[in-house]
Order: structure tokens, then C-alpha cells, then sequence
């Protein structure tokens, strides 16, 4: 049975099959008139895009479409966007698709009233203070897959198209109005795919549950988000009409982004660079450097991973754990290392010192550093 649900944590979510239908009454109660409709390029085509312009449009909102975002969304489509929505007069955006999407999406809505460039708002101490609150539209949410959770998210991850740097902007506003979960429109995505952003959000749980500051309430979503993942990423990869798999993924996804305001680590401080500087899939890298990443915090963690492994039905404490990612990696036919991923003779001295300023870094169980940073970007290839 597909489960139906309405939440208001962290943020009003329609949670169920069928319910894009409700578009534009959602758009209705965050106050939106004139929506944007913010989706990548492969997305703009696909008849889930259409379907929900429609709805749209037949609720008097409008159709008005921007695609113009790249696999890893940088500030030159932050521009674009902001232009379209300034040019269309409209009022706010509905962010539609996956990680790329949401996040461009998000980005629009926020910078379209500020004066500052997007990297003055970069995650750093206090610097969301800077943006003009008042200045920052409604945003509805609606993702089309099952990983990142930025539908639940305050942040947007945005690429620094010269210096090939993931940035993190955040606002506490960038967290949407409305989210609408419709597992159905995550049943068109191939294997690939869902193998990459499953394995995101199996990524933002296992870092947030290993992280080593003090957030009870996450570390228990990040662990029943472990369990979600483990039971139905299989099932939606091997069936992608799965809706029951589907839908605990889609929740698995969201309860990931909640989980890891506790911190993340060094899975994502090597991903960053590596998505921005060789455009590989953030999920799937997240998955490939899971096992060295493990290793490597196996000393701070081996006690931790040992109670996840009891409550996730895994024998044999961290080893089994560890064992149970490589295995679950391999029935995803993610590759093994990033040399298989695409990643050939990188730049390692680039790559750590990306890793070493990206935030995620400071959340890491054990401290980071140039050597064995090092090490570890070579344990991956």
C-alpha cells in the first residue's frame, strides 16, 4: 500500500500518489499568482513537465517554463533564471525535478531580490544575515527523484563556474512553502539513476549519523533513513514501477536532508570537487568513495556503524557493514572507483584543497588534513 500523508515537518509536504494534481492549489496557499516553473534541460520535454504546466495553466497561473540549469547548477544559470523571473513579472517559483532543479530553483527565488552576488551567501558563520529577507519569493517544491531531500533543504549547492567549487548557500528561507512528494513521478527514472540518488540519500544518513556533534532528533531520522534506503533502493532499482519501494524512497530522501543539519563529512567533501571539476553524478560519487570514507573514519565510528548494523539487521558490526555497502554498491552496478567513474589523472593537489575548504569537512568524525586528505582521494581511485 502507497501511504498518503499530509506533514508539516520541517515544512508543509503533500506526501502521495497523485498528488502533482494539487499544484496549483499548493502554489494558491504559498501565495503565488504567477509561478516559474524551474527544471532542467532533460526534464523541460518529459510529459510530467507538461502535465504540470497544465494544471497550471488551466488554474489561471500561468505556463512559463526555464530549463536553462545544468547537471551542476552554477551562477551563469542563476543569472538566466533571475532574468526570466524578472522578465515574466511572476511572483514565485515552482522548483521542479531532481538535486540540479530543486536546487537552481531555490537559488532563483532567492537571489531574484537581492543586491549582493549569490557568493555572499555562502554557509559561512553568519553571512545568510546579509540577504534582504523580505526580498525572497515563495517557493513550491516538487521533486521528480528520490535522493538529495532539497525539496526539505535550506541550502542550494551552487557551482562556481570559474573556480569549478561547489558552493553552499543558504537562508533559513530557502526551505520551500509547500513540498509536493508524488512517488509516481519518480517511476519514470532509469536504473542509473535511482541507483545515484538513492545512494545520495543512503550518503546524507550514514554522515549524519556518524557525525559527531550532538543532534539526537537527526541521528534518529538518519537511522530509520539508513533502513529505508536498505530495504527499498533495491526493490525500485530492479522494479521501477515499485510505487510502495518509490514512495519509501522519496521519504528516505527527504528524511536524509532533515538528518544532516546534524553535519556531513568527508564523502561530501570529496564528492564536491570532484562533481565540479569532472561533472560526474553527485549520488554516484557519493556512493564510490562510501567504502574508503568508512575506512578511513573507522577508528571514531567502528562503535556507531556497530549499533546501525544491529538495528539495520546486519551481522557482523562494522566489517558487515562495510561489506553490506560494497555489496549494495555492486547490485547497483555503481562503479568501484573513481578511476571507473570517469575520473582520470586528476589534479590531486586541486582536489584537496577544494575538499579541505569545503564545509562539509569540519563534520567529518575525524579531522582532515593535506596528508591524509591525500591518501584518502587516492584510496578512492
Amino acid at each position: 500500500m502507497t501511504p498518503t500523508a499530509n506533514w508539516s515537518y520541517p515544512t508543509a509536504i503533500r506526501f502521495g500518489a497523485g498528488r502533482i494534481a494539487e499544484l496549483a492549489d499548493a502554489c494558491k496557499a504559498a501565495g503565488i499568482g504567477n509561478p516559474l516553473l524551474v527544471t532542467d534541460r532533460g526534464l523541460a520535454a518529459l510529459p510530467i513537465t507538461e502535465q504540470a504546466l497544465d494544471w497550471l495553466d488551466a488554474a489561471g497561473l500561468g505556463r512559463a517554463l526555464f530549463s536553462e540549469v545544468d547537471p551542476n547548477p552554477n551562477e551563469k544559470n542563476v543569472a538566466a533564471g533571475v532574468k526570466a523571473f524578472k522578465d515574466g513579472g511572476h511572483d514565485g517559483v515552482v522548483a521542479f525535478g531532481g538535486g540540479s532543479g530543486l536546487d537552481l530553483g531555490k537559488a532563483v527565488a532567492f537571489m531574484t531580490g537581492q543586491s549582493r552576488p549569490i557568493w555572499d551567501f555562502e554557509d559561512v558563520g553568519d553571512w545568510w544575515t546579509r540577504a534582504d529577507a523580505a526580498a525572497i519569493k515563495p517557493i513550491v517544491a516538487v521533486p521528480t527523484t528520490a535522493g538529495t531531500g532539497s525539496e526539505v533543504g535550506r541550502a542550494s549547492v551552487i557551482t562556481n563556474s570559474e573556480t569549478h567549487e561547489k558552493k553552499i548557500i543558504f537562508h533559513p528561507k530557502f526551505l520551500p512553502s509547500v513540498v509536493i512528494c508524488d512517488p509516481e513521478l519518480t517511476i519514470g527514472m532509469p536504473p542509473a539513476i535511482t541507483a545515484g540518488t538513492g545512494m545520495d540519500a543512503f550518503a546524507h544518513c550514514l554522515e549524519a549519523y556518524s557525525s559527531p556533534f550532538y543532534h539526537p532528533m537527526s541521528q534518529g531520522i538518519a537511522l530509520e533513513g539508513m533502513r529505508l534506503v536498505k530495504e527499498n533502493l533495491p526493490r525500485a532499482y530492479t522494479d521501477g514501477k515499485d510505487l510502495e519501494a518509490r514512495a519509501n524512497m522519496m521519504s528516505a530522501a527527504a528524511m536524509g536532508a532533515v538528518a544532516f543539519q546534524k553535519g556531513l563529512g568527508a564523502i561530501h567533501a570529496l564528492s564536491h570537487p570532484i562533481g565540479a571539476h569532472y561533472n560526474t553524478h553527485h549520488g554516484t560519487t557519493n556512493a564510490v568513495v562510501m567504502q574508503p570514507v568508512l575506512q578511513f573514519n573507522r577508528n571514531a565510528i567502528k562503535d556507531r556503524i556497530e549499533h546501525a548494523a544491529a538495528y539495520l539487521g546486519i551481522q557482523g558490526g562494522f566489517n558487515g557493514f562495510y561489506d553490506f555497502v560494497g555489496a549494495l554498491n555492486a547490485s547497483l552496478n555503481i562503479p568501484k572507483t573513481l578511476t571507473e567513474l570517469g575520473v582520470s589523472d586528476p589534479d590531486l593537489e586541486t582536489l584537496v584543497e577544494a575538499a579541505l575548504r569545503d564545509p562539509t569537512t569540519g563534520g567529518n568524525p575525524v579531522k582532515m588534513d593535506h596528508d591524509n586528505t591525500l591518501a584518502l582521494f587516492r584510496a578512492c581511485l
